[in-house]
This record gives C-alpha cells, sequence and structure tokens, in this order.
C-alpha cells in the first residue's frame, strides 16, 4: 500500500517521536487536555495488589522475550509489527506503563518497540488494514507522540498521503469494518486531527460510508458481502450478512461517526448516516427473554440468535459504542438506550457469557475494561461492579508457569476443538490485558481504548465527562 520510499521515511520519523513523558508513580489523578480529572483506579485492597503484580509480570515477561528484539537490529520472521499481535500494540502497553511510573526503562522500552516496528514497515509491505497493517503502526506513533502539533516531529504525513489516495477509490470494494476496513482508518484519522490531511481522509471515509450504505425503512445498514465471510458463516448467509459486532459491522460504524460529528466534518452526511445506523441498530434488538440484546449478525430468511458478551461482538461492545456516539453529539436518548443494554449485559449470568480466556477482544479483560470504561463515564454502580467482578475473573484466569506471565489465549475455530497459545499481543494477548488491569489500578485515563472505539478524543464524549473524583469511590 505505502510505498517503499513513504514508509522509510516513516521509518526515520517515527525515530524523532517525543515519547509520553514519566510522571510521578503515586500521582492521584489524571488530567485531560482541558485540564480536568477524570480517571479514578476502580480497584483497591488485594484484588489491586494482585492487577498490578500481574501487570508487571506481564511487562517483564515480554521484554525477556526473544520476538521482541528491543534492542535493535534487522527484522526476521519472529518480527510482528502489527497494532493488534506485535511490537506497536506492546509499545503501547510500555508507554503507558511509563506514564505510570511502574516499572524501569518502560519509556525506552517503548521507543525500542516503535523502531523495530517501523523498520518491519519500512522493509515489508503490509496490508491497509487497521489493526493488522501499516496504519496501526501510524496509529500507535501518534498515539504516543507528545508533539503532535509540530511539523518537523510528524511521522505521518506519507501515510496519510497514501491513505488519501487509497480512499480515493469509487467504488469502494473494500470491507467497512473496523478491524480491516473503513472504520479502522478513520479511527486512525481521528487520531491526527486537528491535522488538515486527517479532515481530508474523515471526509473521504464519509462518503465511501455513504456510497456502500443501503437504505431501508427501518435506516441506514452495510451489507458484508459473501467474501468477506468465513466458510462456516458464508455457508449461512450466502448472500452476505449484517453484522452487529463492534468490531466487523454497523456498531463501529456508529462510534466512528460519532467522532466524526463531533469533530464537525462533514457534518450533514455524516449525521443523516449516524442517525440511520443508530435507528437501524436498535430495530434490531431480540426480545426480552433473548439471551442477549443483539445477535452478532443478520441476514434475510436465517434465524437470528444471541451472542457471547464481548468488545468484538455482543451487547458490551454495542453499548460502548452506542454510549461514544450518545456522548459526542449529545443525544439523551441514545445513552439512555445504551444504559439499558449496559445494564442487561452487566446482569447476565457468567456462565453465559462465553468468556474462555482473560484477552480484550472476547474475554474477561475486554469485559472489564468495557464496563470500567463506562462505569467511569457515568457513575452507574451495576456497571462498576460489573468491571470489578470481570477483573476478578481475570486474575482467577491467571494460572502461574502457563502462557505469558500466566494467560495464554484460547483459539476456537467452528467444528474443532480449543487450542491454547501463547499471545504477547495486545487484541487478543498478554499486552492487552495488562493494559486493562493497568486502567483499573492507576489514575492514568486509557485513552489507548479509542483505538477499541471505546472512547473518543475529548472534543468528543470524553469532554462531557465529570470529574473521577465522583467515581471509583
Amino acid at each position: 500500500m505505502a510505498g517503499r520510499a513513504a514508509r522509510k521515511r516513516l521509518k526515520q520519523k517515527m525515530r524523532r517521536v517525543t515519547h509520553p513523558r514519566r510522571v510521578p508513580r503515586r500521582a492521584s489523578s489524571s488530567a485531560d487536555e482541558t485540564g480536568a480529572n477524570r480517571w479514578s483506579p476502580i480497584l483497591t485492597g488485594s484484588l489491586a495488589s494482585e492487577a498490578l503484580d500481574a501487570v508487571r509480570a506481564i511487562s517483564q515477561a515480554l521484554r525477556a522475550s526473544p520476538r521482541a528484539q528491543y534492542q535493535g537490529g534487522s527484522p526476521g520472521p519472529a518480527s510482528e509489527p502489527s497494532l493488534a499481535a506485535g511490537h506497536a500494540g506492546q509499545a503501547v502497553l510500555h508507554g503507558y506503563l511509563a506514564k505510570a511510573g511502574l516499572t524501569r526503562r518502560a519509556r525506552q522500552t517503548s521507543e525500542a518497540l516503535l523502531d523495530e516496528a517501523a523498520e518491519a514497515v519500512s522493509e515489508v509491505s503490509l496490508p491497509p488494514w487497521f489493526y493488522q497493517g501499516f496504519p496501526g503502526v501510524a496509529w500507535a506513533v501518534a498515539h504516543l507522540d507528545d508533539a503532535k502539533e509540530r511539523a518537523d516531529a510528524d511521522p505521518g504525513e506519507d501515510i496519510d498521503a497514501a491513505l488519501d489516495a487509497y480512499l480515493s477509490r469509487s467504488p469502494w470494494v473494500g470491507a467497512y469494518d473496523l478491524i480491516s476496513g473503513l472504520v479502522g482508518l478513520g479511527v486512525y484519522a481521528l487520531e491526527r486531527l486537528p491535522r488538515a490531511g486527517a479532515r481530508h481522509m474523515l471526509e473521504l471515509i464519509v462518503e465511501r460510508l455513504e456510497e456502500t450504505s443501503e437504505r431501508t425503512e427501518a435506516g441506514v445498514r452495510w451489507r458484508t458481502p459473501p467474501g468477506f465471510l468465513p466458510d462456516d458463516l458464508r455457508a449461512k448467509a450466502q448472500e452476505g450478512c449484517y453484522n452487529l459486532g463492534l468490531a466487523h459491522g454497523v456498531p463501529g460504524v456508529i462510534a466512528l461517526l460519532g467522532g466524526v460529528c463531533a469533530a464537525g466534518i462533514a457534518p450533514t452526511k455524516a449525521r443523516s448516516l449516524l442517525d440511520g445506523a443508530v435507528s437501524w441498530l436498535l430495530s434490531r434488538k431480540l426480545p426480552p427473554d433473548a439471551g442477549s440484546s443483539f445477535p452478532a449478525w443478520t441476514a434475510p430468511g436465517v434465524p437470528a440468535v444471541p451472542v457471547r458478551s464481548a468488545w468484538c461482538y455482543g451487547d458490551p461492545g454495542v453499548a460502548a459504542a452506542l454510549l461514544c456516539a450518545a456522548r459526542a453529539v449529545d443525544e439523551a436518548s441514545w445513552e439512555r438506550e445504551a444504559l439499558e443494554i449496559a445494564r442487561r449485559a452487566a446482569a447476565r449470568p457468567p456462565d453465559q457469557a462465553g468468556v474462555r480466556d482473560a484477552g480484550l477482544c472476547h474475554g474477561a479483560a475486554g469485559l472489564a475494561h468495557l464496563f470500567n470504561r463506562m462505569y467511569q463515564a457515568t457513575g452507574d454502580a451495576c456497571l462498576g461492579d460489573a468491571a470489578r467482578f470481570w477483573f476478578a475473573r481475570t486474575l482467577e484466569l491467571r494460572r502461574p508457569g502457563c502462557g505469558i506471565a500466566g494467560y495464554a489465549a484460547c483459539e476456537s475455530r467452528s467444528g474443532e476443538p480449543a487450542r491454547w497459545r501463547d499471545d504477547p499481543g495486545l487484541l487478543t494477548g498478554a499486552a492487552g490485558i495488562a493494559l486493562a488491569l493497568l486502567a483499573a489500578v492507576t489514575p492514568i485515563e486509557p485513552a489507548w481504548d479509542r483505538m477499541l472505539l471505546a472512547s473518543l478524543r475529548p472534543t468528543g464524549w470524553v469532554a462531557a465527562l465529570p470529574p473521577s473524583s465522583t467515581y471509583g469511590r
């Protein structure tokens, strides 16, 4: 996607990025860009101690892994640069460890990991996908950069230009989702605001979303063509489906469009799409006696069935996305819907949630963090209780001597037995678990979850949050 020369320039500029400054270990609050405190640790006592121990153990294990190649050198087959599974994601973890002051040399480790990711980007052609491609690496650089406004320290201008050309293609034939499509590129562009290039990318993304949308009596929706579906799902939905998961479906579009509207970009088109998407999403709710509020997907002639609780698919992810959009455009009715969905998910019996491991994507840490994020935003006690429960479950799932610092990831494919593996990554592995636990025990606001569309830039819903001193008590 990005040319070799552009990738090399990205690598050179990444080396000049100013990384997060270390803050005092005993800092009592986290401040946003307006100076308002808004985040409080949700775990105390023995659970907080266990969580800190797990975070430090994960950090140490990742630093010791030969996979990381922290000391430089040419990337080899084991050098994985991506945000989801590789060096870019681990750099985000160590950047936040540096902010919290919890581990030694975290800042240097973060810098070294970004350098390794940049080296790989400069040498290997990566796809234009957010989580597994070069935009995610560039997102990590932008997110960890304290010098966002300095033109001579901008590591992403060539990436912006390459993505601008890519997004100018019409008609759009790629995916629209967060993981590997338009929504993911929008998350990258939101992180790059207020640069003019980022605004233009978002304008193009709104155009592509509009041209690929389907307007119905129920609202606006996006179809996932059969060619983008796994074999088992394609056999059921031969004409494609309409996805209701945050990672792959319409909820991701809703959260992104909320951020676009909050930034004042393409306001008429973006708001029309947003209103229609929320209307369509809410029309897909399952009956009250179903196991979940939403299915994973719908297709003509195929019964909609309940789905597990997770970030990628399920009610917690849907609720977080809808809350983002509600706060971004100040729609109280959407916020009430989001809270109803979130409370129902919080009350779901744990043995019906489908949780097998601890990762962010579909595990206990992901549920804990989503409930924590929504609790900090609303002060709703049942969401706080759910967050504490799932953090406790995350710690229960740790098995010393197994996996990475006691955590292994479960892979389960249709018709095959579950397989457990070591996973150092952010999305499904140890790095993401450590980030969620870190947010539970420190006053450092976890802005990294913008990559999950669980929060937006302070121009959107986060700016509206009341001081965090009212929460976490």
